[in-house]
């Protein structure tokens, strides 16, 4: 599911891997949305139940939180965090 609002750039930066359910996912979530919102920047999120790969490298680490393909952080995502490894890219 991509979260993308039209007036933003066509490939989200952040990607939020999460499972229904988890409530953790919906704490980043929040964080994301927030961030996302804030810097004008894209965001999809991808269940681990989807890809079986995905659900082998990270079934007991959720949510896990990617900028740009890279791994930010798991179980929590601190939004000065978020902001900083977006920030720092230059792109925002």
């Amino acid at each position: 599911m991509e979260l993308t609002p039209p007036d933003m750039p066509t490939d989200p930066r952040i990607t939020l891997l999460g499972k229904p359910g988890c409530h953790l996912c919906v704490e980043a979530r929040s964080v994301i949305e927030r961030v996302g919102a804030d810097l004008g920047v894209g965001w999809q999120e991808v269940s681990i139940l989807e890809d079986p790969t995905l659900l082998r490298l990270h079934r007991d680490r959720i949510p896990v939180v990617l900028v740009d393909g890279t791994e930010l952080s798991h179980y929590w995502v601190e939004e000065d965090a978020l902001r900083a490894a977006l920030v720092t890219d230059n792109r925002t």
